[in-house]
């Protein structure tokens, strides 16, 4: 049984949950979000708690019974709290602009570089080097923020790029020139 899987979710008074047949459906302040369940996996609504079951012991269905569960629980922390991963960028003259749905980055190209902000996320720039992605779909956060990520990634001898708030760059020394 997974460990994950089996542990019950409570649902707080703030949301609501609905089961329909392969569909979960949560709604809180922040929006609605739903998830198609897989075959293999049963979603039970019992007074205040959401039980994840699955049918068998299948591979399959046992990589999934923990993977619904953890998917369903962001759902509910989603539209309660939201989700924010920042990132900044460095580098000379590299920077960042927010117009309208777009944002535009200058990062050492020879063009600027447009980045159209999905509807469900929303992006705020605090400085011209740094940026924060909020949504209440932790998957959608996250996949907007890699995609930012994945724009100009920081590079290991000068550390320009992009980089998440807090992750560290491992340094490389570089070449050195031989004496003869």
């Amino acid at each position: 049984m997974s460990r994950i899987g089996k542990l019950p979710l409570s649902i707080n008074k703030d949301i609501k949950v609905a089961v329909d047949g392969r569909t979960v459906r949560v709604e809180g302040s922040r929006g609605k979000l739903q998830l198609a369940i897989p075959h293999g996996i049963t979603v039970e609504q019992k007074d205040n708690q959401l039980l994840v079951t699955r049918a068998s012991d299948l591979k399959q269905d046992c990589s999934n019974h923990g993977t619904i569960r953890s998917r369903i629980e962001n759902m509910m922390t989603g539209v309660t709290k939201g989700f924010k991963k920042d990132l900044e960028l460095f580098g000379l003259g590299y920077r960042i602009e927010l117009k309208g749905k777009k944002i535009v980055f200058n990062i050492g190209l020879s063009h600027p570089v447009e980045f159209t902000i999905p509807d469900d996320v929303k992006v705020t720039v605090a400085s011209q080097t740094s940026l924060s992605v909020e949504g209440s779909d932790a998957v959608l956060v996250g996949q907007v923020a890699a995609k930012i990520r994945a724009l100009k990634p920081a590079e290991p001898y000068k550390g320009k790029g992009f980089k998440y708030a807090g992750e560290v760059i491992r340094r490389k020394q570089g070449k050195s020139v031989a004496k003869k």
